[in-house]
């Protein structure tokens, strides 16, 4: 992390509110050689005993990421970054307007029955991301899911999270997946009008369809590692949150958390750099 991108971090950084009047011994590590342990963890995919030595000793920076985890920190500075993104962009901090889309991953072998399933649609064994994003392709909310699971019935405890945490948000764009009982259940319980985006039956190969690239390109960088200007290529560090290997990552919320870690680990260059995800930037 370059001191520019520490700055625009350290500014949003939640820590001193908690730890303020507690006393005791000082901490033996500085925080930013910690946020730099967590981000290189979740930008190579590895694990936690893997650490190399030039950072912290693992489980001092476990130890780290859990205490702040627990107490909700990870995701409040995820928060904050986002909003410092959209403000540098000339966008209001709280968005109204979002798109939703899910992706089914092939699970890893080390993956329980117990939360796994087959995607029949994709032909997909393994679990399926949710995610919402708003109009500039920036996380707002995300469930991970077996993979049978359909779009339809993780959609709904999805945007009931997102009404609950982005209460201006009255339209959401999504693909065919939504349709049906979804569309009405979302205007009358959240007011929130899902309107979906389908392809053209004259369209053929590879096409930009209005709303939906924003997170398509967002879940394309998960997956596949494509390049666009707002955030490097990444590729399989995010497959950790659904191809578990050990006890820590099988936790619903460690998922959540290393999403936004994942996140904020970019916002902090992109707010020093002020660029935004275009459509041409997609790879067919």
């Amino acid at each position: 992390m370059t001191d520019a991108e520490w700055a625009k971090v350290r500014e949003v950084l939640p820590v001193p509110g908690w730890l303020e009047g507690r006393g005791g011994q000082p901490e033996g590590y500085c925080h930013r050689q910690m946020v730099d342990a967590i981000r290189y963890l979740v930008a190579g995919g590895i694990t936690w005993r893997a650490m190399p030595s030039d950072f912290p000793a693992w489980d001092r920076v476990y130890a780290f990421w859990r205490r702040w985890r627990d107490k909700g920190l990870i995701s409040e500075l995820h928060d904050r970054l986002r909003d410092r993104v959209r403000e540098a962009e000339g966008r209001d901090a709280e968005p109204t307007a979002a798109v939703i889309d899910a992706q089914s991953v092939k699970g890893a072998a080390s993956v329980p029955a117990a939360t796994r399933g087959f995607d029949g649609g994709k032909k997909v064994n393994g679990r399926k991301r949710h995610i919402v994003v708003d109009t500039l392709g920036l996380l707002l909310a995300v469930v991970v899911t077996a993979a049978s699971v359909t779009d339809r019935e993780a959609g709904r405890s999805l945007l009931a999270r997102l009404r609950e945490r982005h209460w201006r948000i009255t339209r959401v764009w999504a693909d065919g997946g939504y349709t049906g009982h979804l569309v009405d259940v979302a205007r009358s319980l959240w007011q929130i009008a899902l309107t979906v985006v389908k392809r053209s039956d004259d369209a053929s190969g590879f096409t930009v369809l209005p709303k939906r690239w924003l997170v398509e390109i967002r879940q394309a960088q998960c997956t596949h590692g494509v390049c666009c200007s707002a955030v490097s290529a990444v590729s399989v560090q995010m497959r950790r949150l659904y191809q578990p290997g050990g006890r820590v990552r099988r936790s619903r919320s460690s998922a959540s958390s290393r999403w936004s870690a994942w996140a904020m680990s970019r916002w902090g260059q992109q707010l020093s750099r002020r660029t935004v995800i275009q459509p041409r930037s997609i790879q067919a």
